[in-house]
């Protein structure tokens, strides 16, 4: 999909306005934000092409849930579930996953939810080489249950370190598990307001965003992100919690 750069810079001036308006994040305003750990076991099965995904590792994290719109405590809304691997070198690797379903149909759709530990997706997908992928973190059935609603996310996360299950699969076969992300100490507001993803930029060099609304995700990340004052690697905790 060819976009203009007209279009583009009206599209980023409209998201800067908005936000201005809203005094903080255009998307996902309400959440909660954690210092974290994520576990990469590796690809089970076909290698993506994608070595932070096939290869073992382990990474200080940064994850932050929250509520789209966003609705009163735990009445439904789109969740979302945003994370930021610190890697040793570069950009951090920024992943966004939105609440949908876990069919091949219904991974593509952001879907309202109740309750934390359900599945997230990445809706449009990634390419790598000639591969579409989507990412995707799931409930881990060995974990305690994050529960509905802002508040008892982080009753859990002070308790007892949850638990997602990241994954990956094509467009139309299963998840394939390939790590974890453990939510540990909560940051406190002043670091939540300043913590600021870029999930088109902030990738793995053989991954990029796929889909033809990419670039309107990235045009309205960028003018929320001007609009706080704030760029594509600001905030993030590098502590080891877990």
């Amino acid at each position: 999909m060819t976009v203009t750069p007209p279009v583009s810079r009206a599209v980023e001036r409209a998201a800067a306005a908005l936000g201005r308006l809203r005094r903080g994040r255009l998307l996902h305003p309400a959440g909660r934000s954690f210092a974290g750990e994520v576990v990469i076991w590796g690809t089970p099965g076909p290698p993506t092409g994608v070595g932070l995904l096939d290869d073992p590792g382990r990474y200080r994290a940064t994850v932050r849930l929250s509520k789209g719109t966003p609705t009163p405590g735990s009445w439904p809304d789109v969740l979302g579930l945003a994370l930021r691997l610190h890697l040793n070198a570069g950009r951090p690797f920024d992943l966004l996953v939105s609440s949908s379903g876990a069919a091949p149909l219904l991974r593509n759709l952001p879907l309202p939810c109740r309750d934390f530990s359900g599945t997230y997706s990445t809706i449009m997908g990634y390419r790598a080489g000639p591969r579409r992928l989507w990412l995707a973190a799931l409930a881990d059935p060995e974990s305690v249950d994050l529960g509905r609603g802002l508040d008892a996310v982080a009753a859990a996360a002070r308790a007892n370190a949850p638990r997602l299950v990241l994954a990956v699969a094509s467009a139309v076969g299963p998840w394939r598990p390939v790590g974890q992300v453990s939510l540990g100490t909560p940051l406190g507001a002043r670091e939540d307001a300043a913590l600021a993803f870029d999930p088109v930029r902030n990738l793995p060099p053989e991954l990029r965003a796929a889909g033809p609304l990419a670039w309107l995700r990235e045009r309205t990340y960028r003018g929320s992100r001007r609009a706080r004052g704030v760029d594509g690697q600001s905030g993030g905790s590098t502590a080891a919690t877990v």
